[in-house]
């Protein structure tokens, strides 16, 4: 099934240009205008649409005639020349069409009759090249992209001003689309993976990012096994066997440098990772907001300031959401112990490594049942665990070296490492929740690069990492002269769903349309998912969260094809699902108290649950969604 019902919604929501825009032409347009004033010299005012402009005629026309002109000249004035005789009232467009391809002698194929017929009917200016390039790409269109959308694409182009280029045509076709893109990626892969040719770094480079987001919560799984590994050697009664096998797996994923032995490997990192601090904050206000930081800096701390460090380092624990109430206590009595001996260097460095055997105990306990929180500087228990393992790894490494961990486990022929990576998996796919959404969906746009050019202009982040983002490679692969054409199509593919997403997000005003196409994976199970979101902007610039309309489009593997239209007014919201899947109504019964109790917690109401079938409501009912929330017939309500 398509989504061609929900045309309506698309165009209703989508980046108008305002009515009172000023007309903009440029040299050899053509358009379609009556002559409504005639003034001395040749000038005349004349009406395109619902708007006017003043231009010079190059002959005198009578008041009342309709013409198509061309322009040409701007500056200092308009001057239009006219290409068709009068079209009198009785004209059909069709003839008047006629008469304008004769005059402009362009083609009469059946591509070019329908971009000329949309243009009239927009009343938007068109110049012959523009015509001519857009009848090639209509008479090119790639599957799945239908004439409709191909035209809708094409007046965007002319009313943003857009450069009339093949490569935004195909990305504003391929931006309106609400599936496909994990079969483009697939297709990509397999070229990829199977084509000899090109630069193989980047192909190899490339396999490996689009392998990665097919694991979305990889990096999660990774932290259960680098939690296990942690206690393991932390175990006592464990054999010494056991734990030689996991310091194995650590040394092989590259957490864990070659010297580290089972006496050394809580410290073996912590050597050359020492960061000098100058001046030590006396105020109660944290320095630091990482385990492996704060360790560090209380180790470097002079005795006549490890008094205010050490306050610090009790607001830091107070403050960790990460830790238990038991946790924290616990480092708190050690820290009061310390307190009643002398400060003497011996001691700060006994105080650093007892801290460090306790954080990395209780982080290591609380990694699999705190897996998607975060405290306040938006770290989890695993990005504490590593900080702790090693200090001097950024988090794009950090999340690279748990993908190795997952892969060694993997790879690894001990039925022991096998079963330890079958539970990890489990326990993830057990804790999954909204928060684990959340994570993969920013995942899988990080590793698409959606926001690669917004980065680099404003130069955050770590140029290494953002280079490592599909993206970036996508343009390395496609400016390579050596890339295979049949890899070359498929990564322009890829490249114009991206560019998509981005020409067709966009602000008017106050208004604000943001379009994402995110393709998930999540244990086996694939699902294209589009989300357009459109609000408004309040005065000081931030999004006005009380007022929204948002459309998610989804293609899943169990409950295929679903629409979902969520519109907010004043904090109140109302969800109208679409799916032709019968007794979803009672699915969506069980999972009323969550949302409505999920909203409540985010300050929103729930007013209503529409759930209906595709076929049953037409485009009709899809294009009153916004002002009809009363009983309609075969679908189910559910008012709350």
């Amino acid at each position: 099934m398509n989504f061609s019902t929900f045309n309506a919604v698309q165009t209703n929501t989508s980046q108008q240009v305002p009515a009172n825009q000023p007309l903009s032409l440029r040299q050899d347009q053509v358009f379609h205008g009556t002559i409504k004033q005639l003034y001395p010299n040749q000038m005349a005012e004349v009406q395109v649409g619902n708007q006017k402009l003043m231009a010079k005629l190059e002959v005198p026309l009578k008041l009342g005639d309709a013409h198509f002109f061309q322009v040409t000249a701007t500056n200092p004035q308009t001057e239009l020349k006219v290409i068709t005789g009068p079209m009198s009232q009785s004209m059909t467009s069709g003839q008047q069409m006629s008469q304008l391809l004769e005059t402009m002698n362009l083609p009469k194929s059946n591509e070019m009759q329908q971009v000329l017929s949309h243009f009239m009917k927009a009343q938007l200016p068109l110049a012959k090249e523009q015509l001519l390039a857009a009848e090639s790409w209509m008479k090119n269109l790639p599957a799945g992209v239908d004439k409709n959308s191909a035209l809708q694409a094409l007046q965007r182009m002319v009313e943003l001003k857009m450069p009339f280029t093949n490569t935004v045509f195909q990305a504003l076709t391929q931006g309106i689309k609400t599936d496909g893109m994990s079969a483009n990626l697939a297709n990509l892969a397999q070229l990829l993976a199977n084509q000899s040719g090109g630069n193989e770094a980047i192909k190899s480079s490339l396999l490996q990012q689009i392998d990665q987001l097919a694991k979305p919560l990889n990096n999660e799984t990774g932290g259960i096994l680098l939690a296990r590994a942690t206690q393991n050697l932390m175990d006592n009664n464990l054999p010494i066997a056991s734990k030689l096998q996991t310091l194995t797996v650590l040394k092989e994923a590259g957490i864990l440098p070659q010297n580290a032995t089972l006496q050394n490997w809580q410290t073996v990192n912590q050597q050359g990772s020492q960061q000098s601090v100058n001046q030590v904050q006396t105020t109660a206000t944290p320095l630091f907001k990482e385990a492996g930081q704060m360790l560090q800096q209380l180790g470097q701390t002079s005795s006549e300031q490890i008094k205010p460090m050490l306050e610090q380092v009790r607001v830091w624990i107070n403050n960790e959401s990460l830790l238990s109430s038991t946790q924290k206590q616990q480092l708190q009595q050690l820290l009061t112990r310390f307190e009643q001996i002398p400060a003497s260097k011996q001691a700060v460095e006994a105080l650093v490594n007892q801290l460090r055997q306790q954080l990395t105990n209780a982080y290591s306990e609380n990694v699999t049942p705190r897996l998607f929180m975060q405290n306040d500087q938006g770290l989890t228990a695993k990005d504490q665990l590593f900080t702790l393992l090693k200090p001097d790894a950024n988090l794009p490494v950090a999340e690279q070296l748990l993908r190795n961990l997952v892969k060694v486990t993997a790879d690894s022929p001990q039925p022991v490492m096998q079963s330890a990576l079958t539970q990890a998996e489990g326990q993830v796919q057990a804790a999954v929740d909204g928060r684990a959404m959340e994570q993969a969906i920013k995942t899988v746009l990080k590793g698409l690069g959606v926001s690669y050019e917004a980065t680099l202009a404003n130069k955050a982040g770590d140029i290494q990492a953002i280079a490592q983002q599909i993206k970036p490679q996508l343009l390395a692969l496609l400016q390579d002269v050596q890339t295979p054409a049949a890899i070359k199509d498929a990564a322009e593919m890829v490249m114009a769903r991206l560019n998509g997403m981005q020409l067709t997000s966009g602000e008017n005003g106050h208004q604000h349309q943001l379009v994402m196409q995110v393709p998930l994976n999540f244990f086996g199970k694939k699902m294209d998912a589009k989300l357009q979101w459109n609000g408004r902007m309040k005065e000081d610039g931030k999004i006005d969260a009380n007022f929204a309309r948002i459309l998610f489009y989804l293609n899943m593997e169990t409950l295929q094809q679903t629409v979902i239209d969520m519109q907010v007014q004043n904090r109140v919201v109302t969800i109208n699902i679409y799916n032709d899947m019968p007794n979803l109504d009672s699915l969506a019964t069980s999972l009323k108290g969550t949302l409505k109790s999920g909203l409540l917690k985010k300050e929103y109401t729930l007013s209503g649950l529409f759930i209906k079938p595709f076929a049953d409501q037409g485009e009709k009912t899809v294009t009153k969604l916004s002002n009809q929330r009363e009983d309609e017939q075969g679908g189910v309500d559910i008012r709350v």
